[in-house]
Order: C-alpha cells, then sequence, then structure tokens
C-alpha cells in the first residue's frame, strides 16, 4: 500500500553538494539517501515529495559534511497482508514464479500459481495439469499478499493466485465470462421450470 509520510531527520550533505543553495544540496543528498530505501516500519521509499523545512547547518569536526535538520515527505510502499497486487511475472523457476510488482519483487510458490496440479515445463513456463493453464514470463497478473518476512535487506514476499477473482489476467477474464454464462443457463432453467408450473 502506498503511503505519504512526513520524515524529520538530520541530512548529511556530502561537501561536494556546498556549491549548491542549500534547499537544492538537501534535496539532492535526500534523493540518494532514501530512494529505493526499505525500513521495515517505512517500507521502500519510492520518491522524495517535498521538503517542508531545511534548518540551520551544523559542521561537525573531522567529518567536513553538514548537518541539516530537515522535514520532508516521502511517498513509501510497505506490503500489507491480504493485499491485492497488481504486476508482471519477471522470471519462472521449478518451484514458482516471481512477479515485479514496480517497487518489489513478491514470489509465488508453484503451488500457489493456480488451482490444479501444477508442473514446470522445458519451455520455462508453468502448465496447469487439468486446466491446461500456462504462466510464462512477461503475463500480466493480480496475486494477493499472504506473506512477509523481514529477513535480510528487502522483504520476502509470499503471494498467492489461487484464490477467486486472482491469477494472470486472461483466466480472470476467462472465468468472469464463464460466470456468466453458467448465470444464463440457470436462469433460463429457472424460467423452465416456472412455465412447466403455469401449465399445469
Amino acid at each position: 500500500m502506498f503511503y505519504i509520510t512526513e520524515v524529520e531527520d538530520h541530512v548529511r550533505v556530502a561537501p561536494r553538494l556546498f556549491g549548491l543553495p542549500t534547499v537544492e544540496a538537501v534535496e539532492k543528498q535526500l534523493h540518494e539517501t532514501y530512494v529505493n530505501y526499505y525500513d521495515k516500519e517505512l517500507g521502500k521509499v519510492v520518491n522524495v515529495i517535498e521538503i517542508l523545512s531545511v534548518g540551520e547547518g551544523v559542521i561537525i569536526p573531522g567529518d567536513g559534511a553538514a548537518y541539516y535538520i530537515s522535514r520532508f515527505k516521502l511517498l513509501t510502499w510497505k506490503p500489507e497482508l491480504q493485499e491485492l497486487v497488481y504486476g508482471k511475472i519477471s522470471e519462472i523457476t521449478n518451484f514458482g514464479a516471481f512477479i515485479d510488482m514496480g517497487i518489489m519483487r513478491g514470489m509465488i510458490h508453484i503451488s500457489q500459481t493456480m488451482d490444479d496440479y501444477v508442473s514446470f515445463s522445458k519451455e520455462n513456463s508453468l502448465l496447469g495439469k487439468a486446466s491446461k493453464r500456462g504462466l510464462k514470463t512477461g503475463d500480466l497478473c493480480l496475486a494477493r499478499v499472504v506473506a512477509i518476512s523481514h529477513k535480510g535487506d528487502e522483504p520476502k514476499i509470499g503471494l498467492t493466485m489461487r484464490q477467486p477473482g486472482l491469477g494472470k489476467i486472461e483466466w480472470i477474464k476467462e472465468d468472469k465470462i464463464k460466470k456468466q454464462k453458467d448465470a444464463k443457463k440457470i436462469i433460463k432453467s429457472e424460467e423452465k421450470v416456472v412455465k412447466r408450473g403455469k401449465k399445469k
């Protein structure tokens, strides 16, 4: 989920940025420091949106850089359990698929790719035995976040596509058309029953 977060921090501006106006130097340093930064509480920083204030600078002996107490807004994305995510399959492996969600990658275990027995094919795709559905690199999908692990620098995000309304976009469209056809059949059969009842 995307958030706009207001942060106050002592921004260390490197000496190479001293020739710039203070606000511009702080902004450049913030982009270098924060963009793509990940924190368990904050999430993944997508961009620095706005600098709200820059205080007086302080130079610490032996460092050479200037420190400015600054307030700024960040655009962040933090994965949430049960959140729906849209993305593109970036890699297929024998144990599942990786989906690129734009900001981060998530992993769909082979057992969570579809409600079917799934096997890894020689063509580097995942195939459903009964449904004959295939999943390959480049496919657009809708998935749900079911696990988040914060071990390491980046979180590991576990996804599922086995629930109704999830999966490859083409599958979702096919399922919707099938449901509409099934609903029409039920309505027709109910109408026939009603007509028979009226004739008696």
